[in-house]
């Protein structure tokens, strides 16, 4: 069983910035990938960006030079830094922890953001 506890969420006006954190606990990063997904008001769940125990990254938003994701092995954490955050970026921000090895996967409960302008 793994725990994922997201934080770092809150209100911010355009153009700041945040990071967000995920640290998991049962279970190592090691043979896992992480990823951060969100969800707008009214709208599907989806992939921000995801990054292996290796360090491989990958992103999936248009504008994906505000995002920058980051993972530590050691401390079997996540991490999302978030630049010029824009209105649209409000959501709640969820971790996503997923074994490379077999179908186990979990998520966490999700951080608010809400970007004010």
């Amino acid at each position: 069983q793994v725990q994922l506890m997201e934080s770092g969420g809150g209100l911010v006006q355009a153009g700041g910035s945040l990071r967000l954190s995920c640290v998991a606990s049962g279970r190592a990063f090691s043979n896992a990938i992480m990823y951060w997904y969100r969800q707008a008001p009214g709208k599907q769940r989806e992939l921000v960006a995801q990054v292996t125990s290796g360090g491989t990254t990958d992103y999936q938003v248009p504008d994906q030079g505000r995002f920058t994701i980051t993972g530590d092995n050691r401390k079997n954490a996540v991490y999302l830094q978030i630049d010029s955050l824009k209105p649209e970026d409000t959501g709640v921000y969820y971790c996503r922890w997923r074994s490379r090895t077999g179908p186990e996967q979990y998520w966490g409960q999700g951080t608010q953001v809400t970007v004010q302008t």
